[in-house]
């Protein structure tokens, strides 16, 4: 079984994912920053009490500027993780790859091995 595990870690393009990974963590860290990031404090609505009076219009107004830039940040954020995630398939890409070649590999390996112990039995039995 050591002999697979062994074969597979010289197979797989290490260099490859060695190259991607400070990428990779970099991105996640920073949405992960921005995930625990508290919202500030204009950012939260203001809930209404039943007693009091309608917002004015420039309320409404810097509220809806509120709005469209905490949207424009969840896009900024949801694009950095489509992006991650697009590196993270292709790597995942690259390591199926990596192990279907293997694969074949090992099937070309296990053909050899038995066409030489057939070989070989061949060559006693004489």
């Amino acid at each position: 079984m050591a002999i697979p595990w062994m074969v597979a870690l010289k197979v797989i393009p290490w260099g490859d994912v060695i190259e991607h990974a400070p990428k990779v963590l970099n991105a996640a860290r920073k949405l992960m920053e921005r995930q625990k990031a508290p919202p500030s404090p204009a950012a939260t609505p203001v809930p209404m009490n039943v007693g009091d009076a309608p917002p004015t219009l420039g309320e409404l107004q810097n509220r809806l500027i509120e709005a469209r830039q905490m949207l424009g940040q969840q896009a900024a954020v949801q694009e950095q993780m489509a992006q991650t995630l697009a590196e993270l398939a292709e790597q995942n890409a690259r390591l199926v790859g990596a192990v279907d070649l293997l694969r074949k590999r090992t099937r070309v390996l296990m053909v050899a091995i038995a066409v030489l112990a057939v070989g070989v039995v061949w060559l006693v039995a004489r």
